[in-house]
């Protein structure tokens, strides 16, 4: 089967490299740059965890026709931030932040800029470990610009030079753009893309990085439905295997076509469901090299009205040649290049969310690459020994018990995001489309906030409390406020009574902790509120907390104390009933102007991140709250039951936007 040559060497130079400040349409079809070195693991911006490079070449050898498979392909180099879509930044050849493309003794006459010394010295190169990769990325999570005093003990308990460490830290000045060049692309692959759709726009993006699996474990993962859907879970709504075309060759992967289908979400009510039919065609080219390349079969999309879509609609997307390389490291983990090419209709998504799709971080390789590095860390610690969990509780909760609870928190976060996107899995009944409130002011869009509010009827569900549930869902942008500030907020239980109901305006305690990563935000935690009420001291929260480059997700449930009891003693979890709430974070795709890039040009006030101008970069934030509103599920709804839930939600919504204007601190 073929793809065009894009993944077997025929394809080798189809991507332009601009090197200018030019964006998409800067570049010149008629002239292909020779590709960039390849990307060195680690060099990636707002990892996930685990270290991410700028992916600018695919750069790996043919192990059949001996080219390349590709050159430059999408990157940024600017400012970095949540708005970059490939890395922080593409260092200086030289000057790398990372320092593993540095020389090595550089003599006088090889830094000579006249460069008339016919004898230079050939440049070696040096590169980093994945292990000090990973510790210098977490050091910069924590403090992106550490004194000499910081960088020294760097220097000495990673045994690395000096230079190489305050390489790893300086900022980019660099605002070049690599940017897919969509003519000669078109032109070399005509016969696999064909006509694009009117009014669909392309989305290219590529990224690189380090994963916890190796090469065999992961394509095992994507080539079946079940497990793929676990490994991105915020990503992959539903999926399907509808024909298995070719099982592959020699007891192995290598060779399978399956026929699939997958709803992809975005979590907010703004952004309709993109349900795509595609042929997913896996090789493996060498000895711990595999390819898995995904192209859709139907073109675009658009399923009938009546044929059960859910109330948030499709999106009509076409899946062009996308996939991922993994290739086997010596230490056991890989180095995966993640690409997505797609085609979308723009117009059935909100202005809102517009910036953020067009910058491919919504549905782009970022968020693959990224989910898929922070559930290989989850299930790393999963499958090690038990951590102590942290909390006021004096008794460990037994390995029995950490898998039950994790088991109970992954249900819920399940059932908060297909409640948020109305998949079809849920059968909600909308009451009105849009139901329009002014309390929590007006959108950059020029319309108020819009809270969507449906309705379904739980009858005797496992896990799901009997009668009429309602759920009230919004989404709100906060302009100059970046998605880890509104993150860290979220999850602070210290603060949790200035916006949740069911802490009674005071401070929660957290009673149990459980890491899911080496990220303190990746955790699922059993909050106690500081209740004077009778019946809430039987009460108790489960929360879990996610984030990674692509996005963070805070969702809880009140659960019964007893319930949780049994839970943590390594009871089933699947009867424990809980209806989720929480908030999804997404970066809102504005990018920072290149005079913004000084950390020392950063103040302290409300305003110092551009809280002032609708176009400076923030967050996007999702509110989603499911609520029991009568018992019975034969209960006919009120009006005074959607009135209070959708109060509640706009005044939750004012009393986050108040608190973070009034607490933006700069670093």
């Amino acid at each position: 089967m073929s793809f065009g040559g894009m993944f077997d060497g025929a394809g080798s130079g189809v991507f332009s490299y601009d090197a200018g400040g030019g964006g998409p349409g800067m570049h010149n079809p008629g002239r292909l740059l020779a590709p960039p070195p390849i990307p060195r693991p680690g060099a990636g911006a707002g990892g996930g965890g685990f270290a991410s490079s700028t992916g600018l070449s695919l750069g790996l050898t043919n192990m059949e026709g001996g080219g390349q498979l590709g050159g430059a392909f999408m990157g940024s180099t600017g400012s970095g931030g949540d708005g970059d879509s490939l890395g922080r930044a593409r260092e200086d050849e030289n000057d790398s932040r990372s320092g593993s493309d540095n020389l090595d003794g550089a003599s006088a006459d090889e830094l000579d800029p006249d460069n008339s010394n016919p004898r230079k010295k050939k440049k070696r190169y040096h590169r980093h470990t994945p292990q000090q990769i990973q510790e210098l990325e977490a050091v910069f999570k924590e403090c992106p610009h550490p004194d000499e005093k910081q960088r020294m003990e760097l220097s000495r308990r990673l045994n690395l030079e000096s230079r190489q460490v305050k390489f790893w830290f300086q900022p980019s000045l660099d605002i070049g753009l690599e940017t897919l060049n969509f003519d000669e692309y078109r032109r070399a692959f005509a016969r696999v893309l064909g006509p694009s759709p009117a009014g669909y726009v392309s989305e290219a993006t590529r990224e690189v990085g380090i994963a916890i699996i190796n090469s065999v474990d992961l394509v095992n993962s994507l080539m079946n439905e079940a497990r793929w859907s676990e490994m991105f879970p915020c990503v992959v709504a539903r999926a399907s295997t509808m024909e298995i075309i070719s099982s592959g060759m020699g007891g192995t992967r290598s060779g399978s076509i399956q026929l699939m289908r997958a709803e992809l979400q975005v979590l907010s009510p703004l952004v309709p469901i993109r349900e795509v039919t595609f042929l997913r065609f896996c090789k493996q080219h060498a000895d711990g090299l595999w390819v898995i390349v995904d192209v859709s079969v139907d073109g675009v999309l658009r399923p009938d009205s009546g044929t059960g879509a859910g109330p948030a609609g499709y999106m009509g997307c076409r899946l062009l040649p996308s996939g991922c390389i993994v290739e086997d490291m010596q230490n056991g983990y890989a180095k995966v290049t993640w690409v997505v090419h797609a085609e979308y209709d723009e117009a059935a998504v909100h202005e809102l969310y517009r910036p953020l799709l067009r910058s491919g971080q919504a549905l782009g390789a970022r968020r693959w690459l990224a989910s898929l590095q922070r559930q290989c860390e989850y299930h790393a610690i999963l499958c090690s020994n038990p951590h102590p969990n942290h909390g006021d509780r004096h008794e460990p909760i037994s390995p029995a018990g950490r898998r039950c609870m994790l088991r109970l928190a992954q249900r819920m976060a399940d059932n908060f995001c297909a409640g948020v996107c109305a998949t079809a899995a849920q059968k909600w009944r909308r009451l009105d489309e849009w139901r329009v409130e002014g309390a929590g002011g007006r959108d950059p869009a020029g319309g108020e906030d819009k809270v969507r509010m449906m309705a379904r009827q739980s009858v005797g569900a496992p896990g799901e409390p009997p009668g009429v549930v309602l759920s009230a869902t919004t989404s709100v942008r906060l302009p100059g406020t970046p998605p880890q500030r509104v993150f860290d907020y979220l999850r602070d239980e210290q603060r949790r009574g200035e916006w949740d109901i069911l802490a009674n305006g005071e401070a929660m305690q957290e009673m149990d902790h459980i890491a899911k990563g080496q990220h303190h935000g990746n955790a699922v935690s059993l909050l106690r509120p500081n209740a004077t009420s009778g019946n809430q001291n039987n009460m108790l929260i489960l929360q879990e907390t996610c984030t990674d480059a692509s996005g963070s997700l805070v969702v809880y449930a009140p659960v019964d104390v007893q319930s949780m009891h049994v839970v943590m003693g390594g009871g089933d979890s699947a009867y424990v009933s809980l209806l989720p709430s929480g908030f999804a974070i997404l970066p809102d795709g504005h990018t920072a102007p290149a005079a913004a890039t000084d950390p020392s040009s950063q103040g302290s006030s409300p305003n110092a991140h551009g809280g002032s101008s609708n176009n400076s970069p923030g967050s996007l934030v999702t509110v989603a709250f499911q609520i029991l509103v009568n018992n019975l599920p034969t209960a006919k709804l009120t009006v005074e039951s959607v009135d209070t839930v959708s109060n509640l939600l706009s005044c939750t919504i004012q009393k986050i936007k108040s608190a973070l204007q009034a607490s933006i601190i700069s670093p």
